[in-house]
C-alpha cells in the first residue's frame, strides 16, 4: 500500500516502541517522516532502519514538554519537507507508585510529556494541517478509559488527552481537519519493560488489567494509526479507538 505518498508525517516518540513502529509503517507506505524524541541514539536507529529500507525520514531531538521546542520541531518539519499532513503524538511516560506519594515533580513531568506535549504540537501544527486538509492522531491509553491502580498521574494525563482530542474534534468540526485518538492496552514496548512497581504492590489489582488474549505488539498500534491517518478513514473524526485485545470490553 502507498496510502501516504506525497504526505508528510510528524511522529513523536520515534526512538522506540510504538513511535518507531509508526515511523517504519508510514514510511513503508510512502510517507516522508519527521521523527522526534529525546533519545538521540534511538532516533538514529529508527532513521537507519527506514533509510536502509529505502524510506524517507529526518529526525530531531525534541523535549515535547517544552512548548518552544514543539513549535521549533513543527517549523523544522515544514522547512525540511515543505508541508505537513499528519501529526501523530505517541511520546509518553509512565511511573507506577502510590497516589499519596506522587511528588509534584513527578506529576508535572507526566503531565508535561503526556498532555502538554500533544497540546503544544497540535497548536503548532493546526495551521499547517488546516491548509493541507490533514489530520491528528493522538495516542492515549486504555488507562485513560478505566481507572488503574498505582498510576494515577498516567491515568489522569491520558484521560485528559482523550478529552483534548474530543474538544478539538468539536472545535474544528466545520473544517477539513480530522482529530482522533488511539488507546492502546498492554503492549510489549521498552517503556513497559522498564516499569518498576512499589515493593508492596497488590498483584491482584495489577493482573485485572491484563487482557485474556495477552499483550499486543507496537506494530499492532502502528497498523491502527496508519489506517486512521489515511484517506481511507476520511469519515472518522473525534473517535476513540481502544486497541487492547478486548481489555476494556467488559
Amino acid at each position: 500500500m502507498n496510502r501516504f505518498e506525497e504526505k508528510v508525517v510528524l511522529v513523536t516518540g520515534a526512538a522506540s516502541g510504538m513511535g518507531r513502529a509508526t515511523c517504519i509503517r508510514l514510511a513503508a507506505e510512502g510517507a516522508s517522516v519527521f521523527g522526534l524524541d529525546v533519545d538521540e541514539s534511538g532516533l538514529a536507529q529508527t532513521k537507519a532502519t527506514i533509510t536502509d529500507s529505502g524510506g524517507l525520514i529526518e529526525v530531531s531531538r525534541c523535549d515535547v514538554s517544552s512548548r518552544e521546542q514543539c513549535f521549533e520541531a513543527v517549523d523544522k518539519t515544514v522547512a525540511h519537507f515543505g508541508n505537513l499532513h499528519v501529526l501523530v503524538n505517541v511520546a509518553g511516560i509512565i511511573r507506577f507508585g502510590h497516589t499519596h506519594l506522587i511528588s509534584e515533580q513527578e506529576w508535572n513531568l507526566t503531565m508535561g510529556v503526556n498532555l502538554n506535549g500533544p497540546l503544544f504540537l497540535c497548536q503548532a501544527s493546526i495551521p499547517h494541517l488546516l491548509a493541507s486538509k490533514g489530520n491528528i492522531v493522538n495516542v492515549a491509553s486504555t488507562a485513560g478509559l478505566i481507572g488503574q491502580a498505582y498510576c494515577a498521574a498516567y491515568c489522569a494525563s491520558k484521560a485528559g488527552l482523550i478529552q483534548l482530542t474530543k474538544a478539538m474534534a468539536m472545535e474544528y468540526c466545520k473544517t477539513s481537519l480530522r482529530v482522533n485518538v488511539v488507546c492502546p492496552g498492554g503492549t510489549d514496548t521498552e517503556m513497559i519493560g522498564g516499569i518498576s512497581m512499589p515493593d508492596d504492590v497488590d498483584g491482584e489489582l495489577i493482573n485485572r488489567y491484563t487482557p485474556l488474549r495477552g499483550n499486543g505488539q507496537p506494530e499492532d498500534i502502528a497498523s491502527a494509526i496508519a489506517y486512521i491517518a489515511s484517506d481511507e478513514a476520511r469519515m472518522i473524526h473525534g473517535s476513540v479507538f481502544a486497541v487492547d485485545n478486548g481489555g476494556v470490553a467488559g
